[in-house]
């Protein structure tokens, strides 16, 4: 048995589909059922509720063999802690409890570097990471840098001004993931269990791209113009609390945002292990162009 959490997700519903389709036994944590397609949730094993709630943690994961971990976004928390480490907790206990022999989760780039504890969601991430290991499950920590995914936040701007924003410099080169490359190697260390220890794997996808990169392979694979505008830092925390998020969470975005400006997502060396193959053409074509053209 494997128990996926967030099976809704970007990234935690390939997951599901992927081990489906490899004929694994699955197990979900889901607070609402109902937003699982009924083909799908007819295959699995449903615990409906929070993968934060210890009563729920602890039914979802008796007899389970591996453990899909991602905490849910919370767009109003109070701090960082209650998205992160402190929703974990009784998913920490649960695995000491239920004998759950592995763990696999989804984390960020930037341990060990000098901007890792000025990070926002990265550094609330890594600790996180830490609670995990220190319960002594087998865990693994795939650790990323920003997800080509993240721009389909943007598929409204790019359709009708063919502009996307970040603060960040244009010229700036960092690797950038697709969802669907880390469901790929969640779903092999899932299955695969002969892995010991606690430690992270990066994902680093096929090449490191600059915005204005990413500026000249949008405009070519959409087959219209795209261009990269900096914004300031403020400006988009300022955005960001405008759209209802909580002053922890702007700060957090920020933060993780700053990090990543200053070279954050650049200090692991791309190797063939982390490299992944989903190439940002490729995604655009593939994920992005049918978002923007709707």
């Amino acid at each position: 048995m494997i128990v996926v959490t967030t099976p809704t997700g970007a990234i935690g519903s390939q997951v599901l589909a992927k081990l489906l389709d490899l004929g694994e036994t699955v197990r979900v944590v889901v607070r609402d059922p109902g937003r699982i397609p009924p083909e799908i949730r007819e295959r699995v094993d449903v615990v409906a509720g929070s993968h934060g709630d210890a009563v729920v943690v602890n039914r979802a994961f008796e007899g389970a063999r591996a453990v899909f971990w991602l905490p849910p976004p919370d767009m109003h928390a109070r701090d960082l802690d209650d998205v992160y480490a402190g929703f974990a907790r009784p998913a920490c206990e649960a695995f000491a409890r239920c004998g759950v022999g592995h763990v696999v989760g989804v984390s960020a780039l930037g341990r060990g570097t000098p901007l890792a504890q000025q990070a926002g969601f990265v550094t609330a991430s890594l600790a996180m990471d830490d609670l995990i290991a220190s319960t002594g499950v087998a865990f693994r920590a795939l650790v990323m840098p920003s997800f080509m995914d993240n721009l389909l936040r943007q598929a409204a701007s790019l359709r009708e001004r063919g502009e996307f924003y970040l603060p960040a410099p244009g010229d700036l080169k960092a690797p950038i993931c697709a969802t669907g490359d880390i469901a790929d190697r969640a779903v092999t260390l899932l299955r695969d269990r002969a892995w010991t220890g606690q430690g992270e794997q990066p994902v680093l996808g096929p090449e490191d791209l600059s915005p204005n990169d990413l500026a000249r392979i949008m405009s070519d694979a959409l087959g219209r113009p795209i261009a990269f505008r900096e914004v300031a830092l403020d400006d988009f925390r300022a955005t960001l609390a405008r759209r209802g998020l909580s002053p922890a969470i702007a700060d957090g975005y920020a933060a993780m945002m700053a990090a990543k400006a200053e070279g954050l997502d650049n200090f692991v060396a791309r190797t063939p292990e982390n490299t992944t193959p989903t190439t940002f053409r490729q995604w655009c074509t593939d994920v992005l162009k049918p978002a923007v053209d709707g």
